[in-house]
């Protein structure tokens, strides 16, 4: 072989070996401490915990607005806090039957269910002095439509809308 070869063949091996050793040294993810695997379940643990924290949140802030809303229709206000009882005297208080509350966790019915939801918040906006086109706030910000009627100073009458009335005579 000549030297020129020689050379050739020394430089590539070096290279050869120094490829293998660098890339076993950083493909072996065993030799790690468990940091980043810690780091991303305190991470997990951190929106779990914020999107609980939210949830209750947007829970208590319902629950406050729908027992004013409840106390100005003459509903005890204990009601409000209560899950699903408290959309089935929501629904009853518009006009609606209660029941749909219950039927709102069945898939597919919960679109039906929803929509009797929408025509007892139509209903619950006429009886508090709005106008029809209120009910748009009810459909696609119903929260802002709760704290916008739990917090206005409007006074509930009954005969104020065409809603059927649940005591029969």
């Amino acid at each position: 072989m000549t030297c020129y070869n020689k050379t050739i063949m020394n430089i590539l091996t070096t290279f050869a070996q120094g490829y293998y050793t660098y890339r076993d040294s950083y493909s072996n993810t065993s030799n790690g401490t468990g940091d980043d695997a810690a780091a991303a379940g305190l991470l997990v643990l951190f929106f779990l915990f914020a999107t609980f924290l939210f949830t209750v949140l947007v829970y208590a802030v319902y629950s406050f607005c729908l027992m004013k809303i409840f106390k100005k229709a003459g509903v005890e206000g204990w009601i409000a806090w209560v899950p699903i009882y408290n959309n089935w005297k929501l629904l009853e208080i518009g006009g609606q039957q209660g029941f749909w509350a219950v039927l709102a966790v069945v898939p597919v019915v919960s679109i039906v269910s929803a929509i009797f939801m929408y025509i007892s918040m139509f209903h619950i906006g006429k009886k508090l002095g709005k106008e029809d086109y209120f009910v748009l706030l009810a459909i696609f910000l119903p929260l802002v439509w709760l704290i916008w009627l739990a917090a206005d100073k409007s006074k509930w009458n009954d005969k104020a809308s065409t809603a059927p009335s649940l005591h029969h005579k």
